[in-house]
């Protein structure tokens, strides 16, 4: 059989890895120059470091089966992600954690006072939180809020965070104690050489024909069965309109040295127009101390252009409606499956997508063991 993966980011990776493996000719088309999709790094050429050219990505799971995936295919060095955040003037540590706590409020409380201090500033009135904004009050109370989360989401989502949803906000953890790991998932690092070298050997298998500056519109031939992990919308050429998404540019900074001491640097105020500073030297720290120059980006979040790459789903109400039209639209289609972030429409971190291709995969190999093949168009309730 011969099949077409529309994306060469890990979604693609994985699906073309078991097609070809099933004995198919698989032909994955990617508009860019390069695979990766948005966990593209390479090295740059003024520096020599690693750069993760579309943002910082820290691999974190807990699921044993996609940590033992993709090990498989690159040695990932271990990394903790902490993140640092200038606040009214100072620096913090974040998620918000007993160090942050007693910093901001000039305190020396212990777990359980910083609890009780934390829970007299919350807003107990609101029982179930509706916005992003009431579930931050409720979490930390107004000063916390103010100083950490309101003008940083701001910026990030464009939107008044009495507009979002209260579960984005949900995913951020509140301890009470020192612990500044800012995920809290069993296995977490970087990949050594990076995450390009990891999907490229998730793709070098006989079987897969990588076209990379190919539009899948472009595209001549037919496949028995497409699997599409570009965006829905994009697919059906934007007929009833277009998902709302942010995207980011870089404002790239080299200087001799460090030029931030850590990774990750978040600017919370809103009179400051980018998010963070990321420096891209302490994502390798097994190597940092090799190159006497140093590589940072700015970040500034806006809404996505027809031309822009898309990042981050917005999923407000008008979306989910226009999404739930594609849904519909999708359903209808033959031979063709929909997976991953852009062809979902959903926010997910890397080991969700590895997880989902992987879930996907066994749908496959259990379709090729049957009488006929048949696949859904969605391997996951994209809502």
């Amino acid at each position: 059989m011969r099949f077409c993966v529309v994306g060469a980011g890990l979604s693609g990776a994985v699906i073309a890895r078991t097609l070809a493996q099933g004995g198919h000719h698989v032909v994955v088309v990617d508009e860019r120059p390069h695979i990766g999709g948005n966990c593209h790094t390479e090295r740059d050429p003024e520096t020599g470091i690693m750069v993760h050219c579309y943002g910082p990505h820290i691999f974190h799971t807990s699921d044993e089966r996609v940590w033992h995936y993709v090990r498989r295919f690159g040695n990932f060095r271990p990394y903790t992600n902490r993140v640092k955040a200038v606040a009214q003037g100072r620096v913090h540590v974040l998620p918000v954690n007993l160090l942050t706590i007693n910093q901001f409020f000039g305190k020396t409380l212990g777990p359980r006072e910083a609890r009780a201090f934390i829970a007299a500033k919350a807003d107990q009135s609101i029982i179930q939180p509706r916005s992003f904004e009431e579930q931050a009050l409720k979490m930390v109370g107004p000063e916390l809020y103010g100083a950490f989360f309101r003008g940083y989401t701001r910026k990030q989502w464009g939107i008044d965070p009495k507009a979002l949803p209260a579960s984005i906000l949900k995913r951020l953890p509140l301890r009470f104690n020192y612990d500044d790991n800012y995920f809290s998932h069993s296995y977490q690092g970087i990949p050594e050489e990076g995450y390009t070298a990891v999907i490229q050997n998730i793709l070098n298998v006989d079987g897969i024909e990588v076209r990379r500056n190919c539009r899948f519109e472009s595209l001549t031939g037919t496949f028995d069965h497409i699997f599409y992990t570009g965006p829905i919308d994009r697919y059906f050429g934007f007929r009833i309109g277009r998902l709302a998404y942010r995207t980011l540019d870089f404002e790239r900074i080299v200087t001799d040295g460090d030029f931030q001491g850590t990774a990750v640097m978040n600017y919370c105020d809103e009179d400051v127009p980018y998010t963070r500073i990321t420096e891209h030297k302490y994502f390798s720290p097994w190597e940092k101390d090799n190159f006497s120059k140093t590589i940072c980006f700015r970040e500034y979040s806006r809404a996505c252009g027809e031309n822009d790459i898309p990042y981050y789903p917005v999923r407000l109400v008008n979306d989910r409606i226009l999404l739930d039209k594609y849904i519909s639209m999708a359903r209808e289609e033959k031979n063709v499956s929909f997976l991953g972030r852009l062809g979902t429409y959903r926010y997910l971190d890397m080991d969700v997508t590895i997880r989902e291709a992987l879930h996907a995969s066994d749908m496959i190999e259990r379709s090729f063991q049957s009488t006929r093949f048949s696949l859904p168009v969605f391997f996951v309730d994209p809502n």
